[in-house]
C-alpha cells in the first residue's frame, strides 16, 4: 500500500454524490485524492489557465466551491491521474480530455473518462482523443484497482529521465576535466618529446662517422669495400 500512497489522482465531478463516492474509492485504495466539480478547476488546479470573456464571473460564482487541496500549493503538487465525468455543464469531460491532450505540459498525465450513459460512439471519441479507460457509473473498485498500470507507466517516466539528465550532465563535466588534465600534460609531452628526439640527433649524429667507413647503406644491406 505505500507504493499506491505515492500516487495523486484529481477527480473530476459536477455531482457530489459521484464526487465522494470516487473519492471514497480511491482513498480505501490508499491514493491521494483531490477532487474538484469542474473541467475550468481542474485546468487551474493542474496550473492551466485559459484567459476568456466572463472567466472572472465564473470565478466569482464559484468561488464557494473550491480544491479539497489548498490552491497555493497546486503547482507543487505532482498529478498522476485524472478521472473525470463526461456530461459537466460548461467543459465536458471529453473537452477537458482535448485540453489536456493539447497541452504541452499535462498530456502526460493519464485520463480516464466516466459517464452513467453508455454511447458507444461518446467511448471511441474519447479512446481516440487519448483516453487511458472509459467506465461507466457507478465506479466500482474493480475499475479503480485498473488505474494503477497507468499511474506506473507514468511515475516512472519521470525519474528515469532525470537520471539519464544527470548523466549526460556528469559525463559532460568528466569530458571537460579530462579534456583539462589533458591539455596540462601536453607541454610536459612536447618538452619530452623534443628532448628525446634532439638525444637521437646527437646519437645519430656522433655514431655516423663510424658508420659511414664500412660504406654506403642501402634499406638497412651494409656493403664492405675490399
Amino acid at each position: 500500500m505505500e507504493a499506491e500512497s505515492q500516487f495523486h489522482v484529481l477527480a473530476v465531478d459536477d455531482s457530489i454524490i459521484d464526487r465522494k463516492l470516487v473519492e471514497k474509492l480511491l482513498k480505501n485504495s490508499s491514493y491521494q485524492v483531490t477532487t474538484v466539480d469542474s473541467g475550468s478547476k481542474a485546468l487551474e488546479f493542474l496550473g492551466f489557465r485559459e484567459h476568456e470573456e466572463g472567466e472572472e464571473e465564473e470565478e466569482a460564482r464559484s468561488s464557494s466551491d473550491s480544491p479539497s487541496v489548498s490552491p497555493n500549493c497546486h503547482q507543487e503538487v505532482e498529478v498522476n491521474l485524472i478521472i473525470t465525468d463526461y456530461c459537466m455543464p460548461g467543459m465536458t469531460g471529453y473537452d477537458l480530455l482535448k485540453k489536456i491532450k493539447e497541452s504541452s505540459s499535462l498530456r502526460n498525465i493519464p485520463v480516464v473518462i466516466m459517464s452513467s450513459q453508455n454511447v458507444p460512439s461518446r467511448i471511441s471519441r474519447c479512446l481516440e482523443e487519448g483516453a487511458e479507460e472509459f467506465f461507466l457509473k457507478p465506479l466500482k473498485l474493480s475499475d479503480v484497482n485498473r488505474l494503477r498500470p497507468h499511474m506506473m507507466r507514468t511515475k516512472l517516466m519521470h525519474p528515469n529521465q532525470q537520471e539519464e539528465g544527470g548523466e549526460v550532465v556528469d559525463n559532460k563535466h568528466e569530458i571537460q576535466q579530462r579534456n583539462h588534465h589533458h591539455q596540462e600534460e601536453q607541454p610536459g609531452n612536447n618538452s619530452s618529446i623534443s628532448s628525446n628526439k634532439r638525444k637521437a640527433m646527437e646519437e645519430g649524429l656522433s655514431v655516423s662517422p663510424d658508420r659511414t667507413r664500412t660504406g654506403p647503406r642501402y634499406s638497412g644491406v651494409t656493403t664492405v669495400i675490399i
